[in-house]
């Protein structure tokens, strides 16, 4: 088991080296992307990588888009290298609440839930998406951010109660074997991260409809794993935990 272990991280290790080498070193800017996308990855049965937009009318980038395209084109290559999963792995796609196609895929990410807000219909199209067996990945936020989760998603679940998880949780042994959450990687956030879970019928036997990467910023480190921004054991800590997250999403 521990020459298993040494392995994957010694694996790991080369893919993000390589990635310096495999993805273009110019980062496409955000501002100005509108919620709809006309390249969205047509439905196949594999795995594509969906980003989920929200109306945003600040005067920066939008957040939904915050470490977009750089963030999943590295992520999808060390997923489709450690899983043995079908991958589209040259393309995503970005949706908005209330897109139909959503529906046809299991997973759904989505970044800087402190600046999310959503209409009646949006609300009600992501919430049937949650109880129809979707499962939504929110990462990169902190603080005063966790007020505007809470509202949105009572929204859909009035009565829906967060519980915060520990490494004893199925999600952080999908994939790779994650038995504490001291070594979550933090990008600038101060504080350890915290993982909390809405489950279904609020039953913590039962599957996570919303996991809350909260206090931390996983994709930061995806973004920036070709540049030697962190040493590739902390983006290797990076890259473990999200495929974690997503391997629990399309097994449950």
């Amino acid at each position: 088991m521990r020459r298993t272990h040494v392995r994957i991280v010694l694996v790991l290790s080369v893919i993000v080296s390589v990635l310096a080498i495999a993805t273009p070193r110019a980062q496409r800017g955000y501002g100005g992307y509108s919620q709809s996308y006309s390249g969205n990855v047509r439905y196949d049965g594999k795995f594509v990588f969906i980003r989920l937009s929200y109306p945003w009318y600040g005067g920066r980038g939008a957040p939904w888009a915050h470490d977009w395209p750089r963030g999943e084109e590295h992520f999808l290559k060390i997923f489709n290298e450690m899983t043995a999963t079908p991958v589209h792995v040259a393309e995503s796609s970005i949706m908005g609440l209330s897109d139909p196609e959503l529906f046809k895929f299991p997973v759904a990410y989505m970044a800087e839930p402190g600046f999310w807000s959503m209409g009646d219909a949006e609300t009600r199209a992501l919430r049937d998406y949650l109880m129809k067996g979707g499962f939504m990945i929110m990462d990169d936020f902190r603080g005063r951010d966790w007020g505007n989760v809470e509202l949105n998603v009572s929204k859909m679940f009035p009565e829906g109660r967060w519980v915060d998880l520990d490494a004893s949780h199925a999600i952080f042994h999908s994939f790779f074997e994650i038995n504490t959450l001291d070594i979550i990687p933090q990008a600038y956030d101060a504080g350890r991260p915290i993982f909390r879970a809405l489950f279904e019928d609020n039953d913590p036997n039962k599957r996570i409809m919303i996991i809350a990467a909260y206090n931390t910023d996983m994709s930061e480190f995806w973004e920036w794993s070709d540049t030697g921004y962190a040493p590739v054991p902390v983006s290797n800590e990076a890259y473990k935990i999200g495929i974690n997250l997503f391997i629990y999403g399309l097994t449950h």
